[in-house]
């Protein structure tokens, strides 16, 4: 197969796909509409697992290049109450199941194994059309336009090549993340960093909770659980820093303060992450030359397997084209009969495991649940 691989969006997911099929011999290009790969801070700490992200690392051929981004000892967990009494304290037991790594490393691994000029920065998608005989025509936001026979659409949440597939829309969960960094943990932020211990820590009650990761770097990464209408967490003017940091930190008044320190001690501006979804068997009828992966596809709640899903799905349509050259209909067929059932699979999972973390039972509920 000679003709390239349109991708939309230089994701993890996106990227894995690109690598994939150079791996096979098989041209891409990938369309991104952020400047260059340091734009922008690429996200917190991910865990890769050995069933899907690591797979997909294989078939990229990246093992030895991802295991040495890893963040040794990151694999810790444990949870806290609200007042900071230890309920659950697990080492990193150091199987390597799980391990650590922070996306933006995962992501410069990715853009390195691929030839100059496969990603193209700076092209915006402003519009997707039919042309006929299966292909598309692609217009960008600096006027240019280019058409594909494959089109790729890894471009995230708010995908504008799902829209040819499908009519869903990611609806809020009801659910709202904001995020916050300490920097030099362990001797400006002491108390804290001791509570978050040597990995991911959660710290949760009823309806709130504060859950940090210890990054690379002597880092501690927050996350900040509320459930909350969309318009309170809207009404929040989070251009005023401090006003916003206040605001949030007035949930949990009465916590610990080696917890709530995560929130007031922050020192990068609090940003809201509101959780949407699509719905759980979300599915379309196959369209002659497009198909989508990652959250364009799935998109599901926090639960540790977005990134993951988002590489193997990449793996698996590299290899499905490279399986079935001369048939793209027959390769997106393969690739979607296996993702769509395991995709229901995980968004089913992702739903339940942050309602575990934030019911009437919480911090048991989730306790319960890592105990087996």
């Amino acid at each position: 197969m000679t003709t390239p691989v349109t991708i939309i969006g230089a994701g993890l997911g996106g990227l894995t796909l690109a690598r994939v099929l150079h791996v096979h011999g098989i041209p891409a290009t990938v369309y991104e509409a952020e400047p260059s790969a340091e734009a922008r801070t690429q996200g917190g700490q991910l865990d890769i697992h050995d069933h899907n992200g690591q797979l997909a690392l294989e078939a990229a051929g990246l093992t030895a290049e991802f295991r040495a981004i890893i963040h040794e000892g990151g694999e810790a967990t444990r949870a806290l109450d609200q007042h900071g009494k230890v309920l659950l304290d697990e080492p990193d037991d150091g199987n390597g199941g799980r391990p650590e790594v922070l996306r933006g490393d995962l992501r410069r691994i990715l853009v390195d194994s691929l030839p100059a000029g496969t990603v193209q920065w700076g092209k915006k998608l402003t519009g997707v059309a039919a042309i006929g005989d299966g292909q598309h025509e692609l217009t960008f936001m600096d006027g240019s336009t280019v058409s594909t026979e494959l089109l790729v659409g890894a471009d995230g949440a708010w995908s504008k090549v799902r829209p040819l597939l499908s009519d869903a829309k990611p609806e809020y969960v009801g659910t709202t993340f904001v995020e916050t960094y300490l920097h030099d943990a362990d001797e400006r932020h002491s108390a804290a960093a001791e509570a978050v211990g040597d990995g991911a820590m959660f710290a949760l009650a009823p309806g709130k909770g504060i859950s940090a990761h210890r990054e690379a770097g002597n880092i501690l990464h927050t996350y900040v659980q509320l459930n909350c209408p969309a318009e309170w967490i809207a009404g929040i003017d989070f251009t005023d820093a401090a006003a916003a940091t206040a605001r949030v930190a007035a949930e949990f008044d009465g916590w610990a303060p080696e917890l709530t320190a995560l929130i007031t001690d922050g020192e990068t501006a609090p940003v809201p992450r509101p959780i949407h979804t699509l719905p759980n068997r979300h599915r379309w009828d196959r369209l002659p030359g497009v198909t989508l992966l990652g959250d364009a596809a799935h998109l599901m709640p926090p639960s540790g397997e977005g990134a993951n899903l988002a590489m193997l799905d990449g793996a698996e349509l590299g290899q499905a084209v490279a399986a079935y050259p001369d048939d793209l209909e027959a390769a997106l067929s393969a690739y979607e009969e296996a993702m769509f059932p395991r995709s229901e699979s995980e968004a089913a999972d992702a739903h339940q495991l942050m309602a575990l973390c934030l019911d009437d039972r919480a911090p048991h509920s989730l306790i319960d649940f890592l105990t087996g």
